[in-house]
């Protein structure tokens, strides 16, 4: 059965503003570069308790002074009071306990934040339909969510996770336990942190096995292998962030990619670390591929090896055969590897693929690796063989080819429902901008700061969640009107375009959408700034029908004509193409507040992103569930975050957005 929802408080003042401990050369140093203390804002100091009291705590105390085993007993009363009405498959539980913890990687070492001491992080395994409980315990230093990247959650965004858009951060000390419920999706999903780039390092794998009698819709595989992708950086990738949305400057690049966390064989200080997978030969193996890379879409080839896809972000595909996959951050592929070649030792290997103009060379041009490595007697050979089918750095074609390969399933068992009677449709730019500083003060582009935006619309977090705001009816914190059109209509796809359409609104627009709408959107590229490249556009609580994509400035009379409504792919995420757009339909079935963003982080960072209302349905089934109790308190929303806030001698007084 549901809670029953408390009555509605009253509305809360946003705070004036904030203290954080700023280090005297931290201070000095902006003050060098122009910029006053009182644009400096953090982003997860989250409470006005200094840090050294935090640390003083025993670290297995939680808020209130209860155990880890006290809280999870009160989190499993509160989960059972919801198994009645929302359990329809098996029940699971599971504890993420969150931490700083060394690792070496290319010949250094840094201290992270990890779940269950793991990078990736730990698998959870379902069946089609489950439910799971995840009891997440905040260890670390500063606050944090945890999004189910794909799952549904129908009429449970409280559950959803993104940082201010469905729920506050989960504050250090502190615990709350995710309600996660499975419905339609079968194959591999993900997790991962859902605040800042805190996601670099919390992430892991979700796999979904079908349901109780049923099978795969291909060959049962004899065995299967998790290939999580991610990135590596030097430092402590949260504070070189918070840095540059101060300063306006680019966000900080990767220097490896990692497989299973490991850089491979061609990085320094990496080839006795290198990620193995024993395989025997004859066997055909189930291989889930997560791309929980921060910002680049990546080529995966397989020495010598083909790959049957067969799923992508938790649905089923039409087998197609290919020698190498390009994945966008955020998806997820499952393929088919028969191993059926000479025993030996093959490389599985990525490299980015690089959709931005050419004379853009900065990127992280790391070739990370991982081996199969064949049972039985044989020479071991020198070197693992590598994939000559991986692509180049800029191969478009090579990724466009591919890409027009993928199409859903349409079985009987499995099939398409395509929304025929559109009632809303919506053309939304998608825009790299910049954010004018006073006198070209900033470290951006043309002395600015660096943004991004939709429909002009560069996204700015409130104080409160989007979705408590609505629920409470509390005003202040968003508007209703986002637009369903740019405000204005040029030649997107032009180069050198005029000063007038690189300077965003920055906002907190959301979208309403009523209930059952069937919903067509055109995402277009642009070249604004001279800026393109392709944007995989991501959707929190739905999944939608890629009905067809072009190069170009969209046209609605011709390339309508173009649409594929027999097998259109059903994903959770697209990219928009580099100076082209995407067109996708989705039924507005699942109420709540879920979240539209571009998951390339920079560009989520500087605004590319909105929210989308979905109002209820008019029946108890149809409509958003109460929320649960415990649910993480809201303080600020901050820009960003600077410090471990470990020294007590400088204070400053910084006003909050």
């Amino acid at each position: 059965m549901e809670i029953a929802p408390p009555p509605p408080p009253q509305p809360r003042p946003r705070p004036p503003f904030i203290y954080i401990n700023i280090p005297p050369n931290r201070i000095a140093s902006y003050q060098h570069r122009g910029l006053a203390p009182s644009i400096v804002a953090a982003r997860h100091s989250h409470s006005l308790v200094p840090t050294a009291k935090i640390r003083e705590r025993d670290p297995m105390k939680m808020e209130g002074g209860r155990t880890p085993t006290a809280s999870a007993l009160l989190s499993l009363l509160v989960a059972a009071a919801f198994l009645l009405g929302a359990a329809h498959g098996k029940v699971h539980y599971y504890d993420f306990v969150l931490r700083e913890k060394n690792y070496t990687r290319l010949c250094s070492t840094k201290s992270m934040l990890v779940v269950n001491d793991s990078f990736p992080g730990p698998v959870i395994r379902v069946q089609k339909g489950d439910t799971v409980f995840v009891n997440v315990h905040n260890q670390g230093d500063y606050g944090i969510t945890i999004h189910w990247h794909g799952v549904k959650q129908p009429r449970n965004p409280w559950s959803d996770g993104p940082e201010y858009i469905t729920q506050c951060p989960i504050l250090p000390g502190t615990n709350f336990t995710y309600e996660v419920i499975f419905s339609k999706e079968e194959g591999t999903l993900w997790w991962h942190a859902h605040s800042d780039w805190t996601r670099s390092s919390v992430h892991g794998a979700i796999v979904i096995h079908p349901g109780e009698g049923t099978s795969y819709p291909y060959p049962t595989p004899d065995d299967e292998e998790v290939i999580v992708l991610g990135s590596w950086y030097e430092a402590d990738v949260n504070q070189e962030v918070a840095e540059d949305l101060v300063t306006g400057a680019d966000t900080p690049r990767s220097i490896s990619y990692v497989i299973n966390g490991q850089p491979g064989d061609f990085a320094n200080c990496s080839r006795n670390s290198t990620y193995r997978r024993v395989v025997d030969y004859g066997k055909t193996y189930l291989v889930r591929i997560v791309n929980a890379d921060m910002n680049a879409e990546l080529f995966l080839a397989i020495a010598e090896h083909n790959m049957t896809v067969v799923g992508m972000d938790g649905n089923y595909v039409k087998p197609v055969t290919v020698d190498f996959i390009m994945i966008s951050p955020g998806q997820t592929m499952d393929v088919l590897v028969t191993m059926n070649q000479t025993p030996g030792h093959y490389y599985i290997a990525i490299r980015q693929y690089d959709s931005a103009r050419p004379d853009v060379t900065d990127y992280d041009k790391t070739n990370a690796t991982a081996i199969f490595m064949y049972s039985g007697n044989y020479t071991t050979p020198a070197s693992p063989v590598f994939p000559h089918s991986l692509p180049t750095y800029e191969d478009f074609i090579a990724a466009d080819t591919f890409l027009g390969k993928l199409r859903s399933l349409a079985s009987a068992e499995h099939p398409v429902d395509v929304p025929m009677n559109v009632t809303k449709k919506m053309y939304i730019s998608v825009e790299m901008n910049q954010i004018l500083c006073p006198n070209e003060s900033c470290e951006g582009i043309n002395g600015n700061r660096l943004s991004s935006s939709l429909n002009n619309i560069s996204f700015v977090n409130p104080s409160t969640d989007v979705l408590l705001a609505y629920y409470r009816n509390l005003s202040g914190y968003y508007t209703p009107d986002f637009p369903n059109w740019p405000p204005t209509m040029f030649n997107f796809t032009a180069s050198d375009l005029p000063f007038n359409t690189t300077v965003p609104i920055q906002a907190t627009k959301v979208m309403v959408l009523e209930y059952d709408e069937e919903v067509e959107i055109t995402f277009q590229g642009t070249e604004v700034l001279n800026a393109s490249e392709n944007h995989p556009m991501h959707v929190h609580g739905y999944s939608f029908y890629v009905m067809g994509s072009g190069y170009g400035n969209f046209d609605n009379e011709t390339d309508p004509l173009t649409y594929n409504y027999v097998d259109p792919l059903e994903v959770t995420t697209i990219g928009v193409p580099k100076n082209g757009w995407v067109t996708i339909r989705f039924k507005a079935n699942n109420p709540g507040v879920w979240f539209w963003h571009c998951h390339l982080d920079r560009h989520l960072s500087w605004g590319m992103s909105t929210a989308m209302i979905v109002k209820n349905g008019g029946t108890p089934e149809t409509s958003l569930r109460s929320p649960p109790p415990n649910m993480p308190p809201c303080q600020a929303s901050f820009v960003t975050y600077l410090e471990p806030f470990d020294d007590q001698t400088d204070q400053i007084k910084l006003f909050s957005n």
